[in-house]
């Protein structure tokens, strides 16, 4: 696959001359009947190659138009006849008819290839022991992996040297003496035969089943399964059965060349020089390492790699390299690239904006997409402890609430000076109090026990009290949620009150509170009840009466005209 780096075109095909000139590599007379259909039962080698190659070539054209749809958005004219020729004498040819009955073929290799290699053999039976997606089908899935399969595994330029557009002359005869080794040693095509004895796969060493297809790789001297056919290094089907061996291991040409010589990453090319450039785990011809970004060569030249793509250090530092917030010039690869929240520096631009120390190695503040060291940062930023005064130096902990702060060791009690932490507090006029000390100091105190009132307390004459220290000044009953009087600012319940304090019915001797509305009447400085005002005769009551009286008495004035008569 060519890489990004400029190596332009690609060469086309030569005349049909080629596959006679790559033919002679083997030392040995062409075939007569090469040129044409060979009906024989037993093909000879030059005739498959020259099919191979001739079917490559044809291919080839399918391939480049794809690749010309692909870059311009339309078939290029001459590949398109090209493809459309292969592809109609794929469908014009049939099986060479060897007492089988031979008719169109549906796939794209038979006529050319298989038609050939196949021979009294089954193609549709070959061809169901291969996964689905590798059955090249004329206009499936298949046929589009062949084709890719054919310019990947047999590339032309290795076949020839015709192909080779950076092949240096001088390296030429290395070239050719590489391509007839391959040609004569290792390279081959293999052959579709029916298992008639026991044997196993030469690959993944399972019997092979009598009576099924097996491919026969005669330079090895294997059986393999139609599946298991694959290039030890791609993984992939040998496309067309086309394979190399090397080290009694199968390869497609493509891995068989690069285990003997290095291939460019440029141009595809195998290198026949000496001397190359190895960079980026790859290997390139000398003039073919370039610049990503301006095609000069850099071999032996300093590059950067980015996106794993290589670039020459002055195309780097004018795409990528970051521009230095200070002096506004590039910092290029040989300079040091401080940065922070997105902006850049050189090392020595990277200075305190006012003090202009470096701040390399030291802690820095950033206000307004400014850096300032950390004394002019907190002489000009930096908030204040409330408490102390003095301020939040970096890393500092800081104690805040609401709008205030502090240093955690001046976030303490007004009153005992305790530091509060993160233990409760209760804040009263900007000051700051633990519970302990807020209590003492504001909370409501009874005024019987002086002890503070958490809940559930009474007030009495704007004071407060414990309800259970709300009592009666005499029986000490509780008077919470009783009826109570008071005398001299003392609480009494209401039986103390009258016992002690209240006046005392003539009659009856009982006091009179007054608690409820109760009514008496007052004579002489003695008191009755309103019920005990009665004659001391007839019982009648005197209330809104006249009365006479009669010593301690009190009688209604019929009694006192009875008592006189």
């Amino acid at each position: 696959m060519l890489s990004r780096a400029r190596v332009r075109g690609c060469v086309e095909a030569t005349p049909s001359s080629f596959e006679f000139k790559f033919l002679t590599r083997f030392r040995a007379s062409r075939c007569a009947n090469a040129v044409n259909f060979c009906r024989g039962e037993n093909w000879c080698f030059y005739s498959v190659l020259f099919r191979v190659f001739r079917y490559i070539k044809d291919y080839r054209g399918i391939v480049d138009n794809e690749e010309e749809v692909v870059r311009t958005g339309k078939p290029c004219l001459e590949n398109e006849r090209r493809a459309t020729n292969a592809q109609r004498r794929v469908r014009r040819q049939g099986c060479p008819d060897h007492g089988r009955r031979g008719g169109p073929t549906l796939f794209a290799m038979r006529g050319l290839v298989f038609g050939i290699l196949t021979a009294h053999l089954e193609v549709e039976e070959y061809f169901s022991m291969l996964p689905e997606k590798s059955v090249p089908r004329l206009g499936t899935p298949g046929e589009r992996y062949r084709d890719r399969q054919l310019a990947f595994q047999l590339p032309k330029q290795d076949l020839a040297r015709a192909y080779c557009r950076h092949l240096n002359p001088k390296h030429a005869s290395s070239a050719d003496d590489f391509m007839a080794a391959r040609n004569e040693i290792a390279l081959d095509i293999g052959s579709v035969q029916e298992v008639l004895e026991r044997d196993d796969c030469g690959a993944c060493h399972t019997p092979l089943k009598y009576g099924t297809l097996a491919v026969s790789a005669s330079k090895l001297g294997l059986l393999y399964h139609p599946a298991c056919f694959r290039c030890t290094e791609c993984k992939e089907l040998l496309v067309d059965l086309a394979y190399c061996v090397h080290d009694d291991t199968l390869f497609c040409e493509r891995h068989y060349a690069e285990q003997l010589k290095p291939r460019c990453a440029a141009c595809d090319e195998l290198i026949f020089s000496g001397e190359y450039t190895k960079a980026m785990s790859k290997d390139w011809h000398s003039g073919h390492f370039c610049c990503w970004q301006c095609d000069e060569s850099l071999t032996g030249q300093r590059y950067v790699l980015r996106d794993e793509h290589p670039y020459c250090i002055k195309c780097y530092e004018s795409v990528f390299a970051n521009g230095c917030e200070e002096c506004n010039k590039i910092i290029g690869i040989d300079s040091k690239d401080l940065s922070y929240k997105d902006k850049h520096w050189h090392e020595a631009c990277f200075l305190c904006n006012r003090c202009r120390v470096s701040l390399v190695d030291k802690q820095f503040g950033s206000k307004v997409d400014k850096i300032y060291c950390g004394n002019c940062y907190d002489a000009q930023f930096a908030s204040r402890c409330d408490g102390c005064g003095e301020i939040f130096r970096a890393g500092t902990k800081k104690m805040e609430y609401k709008t205030r702060q502090w240093h955690e060791k001046c976030f303490c009690c007004v009153v005992c000076k305790n530091p509060i932490g993160t233990k409760s507090f209760i804040p009263r006029e900007q000051e700051i109090y633990c519970a302990a000390c807020y209590e003492d100091k504001f909370a409501t105190r009874c005024v019987k026990c002086n002890k503070i009132i958490t809940s559930g307390g009474v007030t009495y004459k704007n004071e407060p009290w414990h309800r259970d220290c709300f009592t009666c000044s005499n029986c000490n009953n509780s008077l919470a949620g009783q009826r109570f009087t008071s005398r001299d600012d003392k609480p009494y319940c209401a039986d103390c009150f009258g016992e002690l304090f209240a006046k005392r019915c003539t009659a009856c001797s009982k006091p009179i509170t007054g608690i409820g509305g109760t009514r008496f009447i007052s004579f002489e400085d003695r008191h009755w009840h309103n019920d005990c005002f009665i004659c001391a005769g007839c019982k009648t009551s005197l209330v809104g009466r006249g009365f006479i009286t009669d010593g301690e008495d009190i009688i209604c004035p019929d009694c006192a005209k009875m008592k006189l008569m």
